[in-house]
Parts: structure tokens; C-alpha cells; sequence
């Protein structure tokens, strides 16, 4: 059974909650808090600014922070949540859609009050926050997010007369088919792009599956998740991605380093990728977000990044809380998200970004980003991966809503390990 216990409650008097150790400025002592955080997420100089401002500020806390590489760090996560050894982290960075996974066993620290008193959780990127929630109880904090959007050529756009970005798929669709001519991809969309069909369905209306009472059922075959892979269909067509392979085989940043290419879809830290294949693009690469159905919203958008977690079997609850707090406030959250172009976790704070032109077009879509549905088993559903192969057969001309069905009864299956 989880326990369900506030942090405001582990101790209920003054006197028990100096012998619980968990209130600042009782002593002098410092109280080490481990934090796990993963490689690449923040740079040494980062980790060096704030780790000197947090212990210069909490004088009973002294930060071990411990960088971890992505590979192999569920299995990694999941021991350490269980261990009773009394050196398991304080303070974990997960992947957002990894939380539900940990949330089962009720290993995690309910952090709501926290969340609803002092942190804002109404402005959290749903991206975020919503995959760290179960039901109504708040375990992963957001951090920072990244999400695609349209990287595209200044120069080829200005050759085909177009002056500006489109904002709504209609343009979208129109822009790309002038830029498909002369020998040149209007895009280059890999026919299993998964993650880009996601938001186009999402769009619509639609999702990759959905909760009912009997458990999860894939929802590919749905009239809104079909209006999603046609426009998928098409925009794919104005270019020579291959249909049965993913954006990184090849990796399309060498793609559109060759320079026959007008856009893709991807994160913009592809862009530096580019410029080492083809310095000569670089004055020429411009971004924007990925248009929606209408002018007045980006389109929505798979939104990746990392969450906190406090597991339940810290010993220092208190102190594990404040650096989460600290970690995603506003002040080191922007400072993060300057220092590594990343979104912040909340859309009001997106102008600390409005300086650089793809992390500016990356926030505009994660305002409306979405994560993968919301379940720990969906990692089945990454690692068989159904939607992949049903891309591939409508790309190939293949009956879209028969494929449709067949993926989403692949996806039911996935969901429901214990049955059938």
C-alpha cells in the first residue's frame, strides 16, 4: 500500500522535530543531501553557482550532487527507491514520462503541499507536470522541457518568396509545396517519426491511447487520430524522407547539412550538429514553432525533460524538499534555462528565454506540449512500438484506418500485461 504522507506531517511538535533533524537553522551541522542529477543535464558551472548559493543560504545543508548517465538508469532509480541501506539519493532527476514507472510501489514522496503552497504547480508545462502526478498527488517536480520545432532555411524560404514563418498547418502545407521544387525537399520527415505524428494527433483532438474503465485501449483508429496521420501523410510526401525508417536512421541533421533540404522537425540543439557538418548554414538556419490548426496557437507538441523526485526513504525529507524547491524556482530555472537553452517549467517565465530564437520558438510550443499517455507500462509500448510500423504501412499506401486498427489492438495488448 503507498503511504500517503505530507511532509508537513512526519512530525507534529517542535521538540519532535528537532529530534527529527529537519529544522533549518536548529545547530550548526551540516547535513549532507545526495542528489542524483543526469549527465549533460547542467553544466559544471552551473552546478558550481548554485551549489554555492543554496549552502550559502541553508547553512545546516551540505549538497553531494552525483551525475548519472540515462543509460540504464530505470533499473538504476528503481533499486536505489527500494534500498534500506541508508545511502540511496535524496533527490532524483528523472525523465518526465519516466515518473509513472517509479510512482508504482509507493516509493516516492507525495509532495502536493509543497507543490500547491509554494511552488505554483498551476503554471507547470502540462508536459511536465502532468506525468508526475497520479490522480491527485503530485511526485515529480518540474524542471526544464524541450520540444521540436521547425528548423528551417532563412535563405531558401526568401528564394521561394516566402517572407515570413507560416502559423497554421493550411500555410504550412502551402509553404512547403513551393519549397519542394529545384531539386530541393520542401521537408525531410522520416516516416516513422512517432513523436511529430503525436503532436498532429493531439492536435486534432485525438490520442495514442486512452483510460477506460477496463484499463488502457489504444485510440490510433479514432476519426481525430486518423485526421492526424493524413496531415502527417501529406506533409511527408513534400520530401524524400524514407517511410520505414525514424528521424536518426540516418540522423537527419546530416541530412539537412547537405543543403538540399529546406526543413525539418527537431529540437534546436540539432542545429549545432548541423553547423559541424556545414558551417556555411549557419547564418541561414532560422526557427519556429510548429503550427497548429489556427494563427492563434503553435501546434501541440511532445514535450521531453526531467522532473524531481524525493524518495520515500530519504532521512532527510525536509532538506531533499528545499532542494527541489531551490532547484525549480524561478531564479535557478531560468538560470538553467539560459545556460542550456532549455525551456523553464513554467510558460510565465519563457521572456528569460525570448533572447534566443530557437529556445523562444521551443517555449511558444511547449505551452502546449503533451506527454505520452500516462501509464508505467507505456515503455512496452516505446520498446515494441506498433505506431512505427503502422506509419510506415499508410506512408506505403496502405488502408489508413485498417492499419489504425490493427496498431491500436497492438497497443491495448501492450497496456494490459497481465491479461489475455
Amino acid at each position: 500500500m503507498r503511504r500517503r504522507r505530507p511532509l508537513a506531517l512526519v512530525c507534529v511538535s517542535a521538540a519532535l522535530l528537532s529530534a527529527c533533524g529537519i529544522v533549518p537553522g536548529v545547530g550548526h551541522e551540516r547535513h549532507t543531501v545526495t542528489v542524483w542529477l543526469m549527465r549533460n543535464s547542467a553544466s559544471k558551472d552551473f552546478l558550481r553557482r548554485f551549489t554555492e548559493d543554496f549552502e550559502g543560504t541553508h547553512k545546516d545543508i551540505r549538497l553531494d550532487i552525483r551525475i548519472q548517465d540515462w543509460n540504464g538508469i530505470v533499473g538504476k532509480v528503481q533499486a536505489a527507491l527500494k534500498s534500506d541501506s541508508g545511502d540511496a539519493p535524496d533527490v532524483i532527476e528523472v525523465g518526465n514520462t519516466q515518473v509513472p514507472q517509479y510512482v508504482e510501489g509507493g516509493r516516492l514522496t507525495d509532495l502536493t503541499l509543497e507543490s500547491m503552497r509554494d511552488w505554483g504547480k498551476d503554471q507547470w508545462l502540462p508536459g511536465l507536470a502532468e506525468p508526475g502526478r497520479d490522480d491527485s498527488r503530485q511526485y515529480g517536480i518540474p524542471w526544464y522541457a524541450a520540444n521540436r520545432v521547425v528548423i528551417y532555411r532563412k535563405d531558401l524560404f526568401a528564394k521561394a518568396g516566402i517572407t515570413s514563418p507560416p502559423k497554421t498547418r493550411k500555410e504550412w502545407l502551402a509553404d512547403t509545396e513551393k519549397l519542394n521544387s529545384g531539386g530541393r525537399q520542401g521537408i525531410y520527415l522520416a516516416g516513422q517519426d512517432w513523436y511529430t505524428l503525436s503532436g498532429f494527433v493531439w492536435d486534432e483532438g485525438g490520442d495514442l491511447a486512452e483510460q477506460t474503465d477496463a484499463g488502457w485501449k489504444g485510440t490510433l483508429d479514432s476519426p481525430a487520430a486518423l485526421r492526424g496521420m493524413d496531415f502527417y501523410r501529406r506533409l511527408q510526401a513534400l520530401g524524400k524522407g524514407p517511410v520505414n525508417a525514424d528521424e536518426e536512421h540516418p540522423p537527419q541533421a546530416g541530412v539537412f547539412a547537405d543543403g538540399k533540404v529546406a526543413q525539418i522537425i527537431a529540437v534546436p540543439g540539432l542545429t549545432q550538429s548541423i553547423v559541424q557538418v556545414n558551417p556555411r548554414l549557419k547564418d541561414d538556419i532560422g526557427y519556429f514553432p510548429v503550427p497548429g490548426l489556427t494563427a492563434g496557437h503553435p501546434g501541440a507538441v511532445f514535450t521531453g525533460g526531467s522532473d524531481l523526485v524525493v524518495p520515500q526513504n530519504t532521512d532527510r525529507p525536509y532538506d531533499a524538499t528545499a532542494v527541489v524547491g531551490a532547484l525549480t524556482g524561478a531564479k535557478w530555472d531560468t538560470d538553467l534555462a539560459r545556460t542550456m537553452n532549455y525551456v523553464p517549467n513554467k510558460a510565465t517565465l519563457a521572456g528569460a528565454v525570448a533572447g534566443e530564437e530557437g529556445v523562444a520558438a521551443m517555449a511558444a510550443g511547449a505551452a502546449r506540449g503533451r506527454a505520452t499517455p500516462h501509464t508505467p507500462d507505456w515503455p512496452a509500448v516505446e520498446a515494441d512500438n506498433p505506431i512505427k510500423g503502422y506509419m510506415t504501412r499508410v506512408l506505403g499506401g496502405a488502408d489508413p484506418a485498417t492499419e489504425a486498427r490493427r496498431a491500436s489492438r497492438r497497443i491495448t495488448e501492450l497496456l494490459a500485461p497481465n491479461f489475455g
